[in-house]
């Protein structure tokens, strides 16, 4: 609750956290906008494959020329100014970097570049959620081997349900569900960057206005981003995954309490404590006032006479039994937010969120009939997109994970709607990612006969 007077406190002390980003896409630009507005922390460097483009970020969202003009690292330090490379690496074994924001969007480098920052005893914070989607407990366990911290990105719908997740339970509360929100309807699955504003509710000028890239901005809509982020939800809370996938269901952020419980009393879970995601549209397609598409939720119950009473009193919003009930964000602000991350772990020591378990995996499901010879464009592209599915099932049946499906070649067809498998496909397993997920997943299970 103080975190911001702390940070204050680090500005008066000339203590700054100093923080380097690899990655100036868009949720890095939305962090820097914020962070010149914060005390107590400095960025030392950004590290780009396009330097000029992340210079051009920059003055975009009001930075000064001379705020991102330090020609090294040495000089950022001394000056105050930002020193933009390429060079990843230097970027993380800089002594004064104390966080490394890794913000590139690429789930394999991202790992890479965690890897690297541990080996140099840096905290990350990972805002390459499909990285974690598939190896955050590997990651998770390289960090604290490491003795440094391994986080969730605040501002990103992950760590905000966590938050919430959190909150519940040390109220006392038992959680039933938690998610998010989405703009969803059955076809959107087979979306492709041609197709996405279409169905997003912008207009092609409204994207370049904003410099919004359409296969990344299609990853949500084809429901990847929202299985991607609730496998991580999963693994950090120990909630569970649907047994079928995410359902969707269709309702309004006051509808969660109703919606958001077990189908023996009148709701839409198998059971209780489940990951899942509310859809802003009805099944035909028509807006549902107040939705939650853009916010984060958790559903939990009171388990005495006493709370149910409690939350009448209060006139708190309830299902039908006066038992469940939920607290909701109804906005997510991305990078504006990275702030409360930035600050929990260069001054609290904590993460804003991690993976404690491998419980959720996300499977490269085709999105039309696939042919051999075809080569699979990874998240939010024209071949596949994401299934959330139970981890002990997705490592049985050899799924292949969505963060893994960019750059393989197939080596048989694969129908429309079915998950695309290890064995279907040529692809480089020698690279950090892969190396990692091989070593962190279990052994299959046998199949039940």
């Amino acid at each position: 609750m103080n975190l911001f007077r702390k940070l204050q406190q680090r500005a008066e002390a000339g203590s700054p956290i100093r923080v380097g980003m690899i990655g100036a896409g868009k949720f890095g630009t939305m962090f820097l906008a914020q962070a010149l507005k914060l005390p107590g922390v400095q960025i030392v460097g950004v590290a780009d494959l396009y330097p000029e483009n992340a210079k051009s970020n920059m003055a975009f969202v009001g930075w000064p020329e001379d705020g991102y003009a330090a020609p090294t690292l040495d000089d950022a330090v001394r000056s105050g100014a930002i020193c933009v490379t390429e060079d990843w690496r230097a970027v993380i074994r800089h002594p004064a970097v104390d966080i490394v924001v890794e913000c590139t969007g690429d789930p394999m480098a991202a790992v890479e570049h965690c890897l690297a920052a541990f080996d140099e005893g840096k905290n990350v914070i990972n805002v390459t959620v499909e990285a974690d989607a598939f190896c955050g407990f590997g990651l998770a366990e390289k960090a604290r081997q490491a003795g440094v911290i391994y986080s969730m990105a605040y501002g990103d719908q992950p760590a905000l349900t966590c938050d919430l997740v959190d909150w519940a339970r040390t109220c006392g509360f038992t959680v039933a569900a938690a998610g998010r929100g989405h703009k969803w309807l059955p076809h959107y699955r087979r979306s492709t960057p041609e197709t996405v504003w279409d169905h997003w509710g912008l207009t092609a000028e409204q994207a370049a206005r904003g410099r919004l890239n359409p296969k990344m901005f299609n990853s949500f809509l084809d429901g990847s981003k929202p299985a991607i982020e609730c496998a991580a939800i999963a693994n950090a809370t120990g909630l569970d995954v649907p047994t079928e996938g995410l359902a969707y269901p269709p309702g309004s952020a006051e509808d969660i309490p109703t919606l958001m419980r077990p189908r023996a009393i009148g709701g839409c879970l198998e059971r209780e404590g489940l990951v899942e995601v509310i859809s802003c549209l009805t099944a035909n397609g028509e807006p549902i006032p107040y939705d939650i598409r853009k916010g984060v939720w958790v559903c939990f119950r009171g388990d005495s006479e006493y709370v149910k009473n409690c939350f009448e009193e209060y006139k708190v919003i309830t299902d039908p039994t006066g038992q469940y009930t939920s607290l909701y964000k109804k906005w997510h602000l991305i990078g504006l937010e990275l702030g409360v991350s930035v600050a929990a772990v260069g001054i609290r020591g904590e993460a804003t969120g991690v993976a404690e378990s491998f419980r959720a995996d996300v499977a490269a499901i085709a999105k039309r009939d696939l042919k051999q010879g075809e080569v699979l464009d990874g998240e939010g592209g024209y071949t596949v997109s994401g299934g959330l599915r139970p981890a002990a099932i997705s490592v049985r049946e050899g799924y292949l994970p969505l963060g893994l499906a960019f750059d393989a070649k197939l080596k048989r067809p694969v129908p429309e709607g079915q998950p695309v498998r290890w064995d279907d496909v040529d692809m480089d397993q020698t690279s950090a990612a892969c190396k990692l997920r091989r070593e962190m997943q279990p052994a299959p299970e046998p199949a039940m006969a």
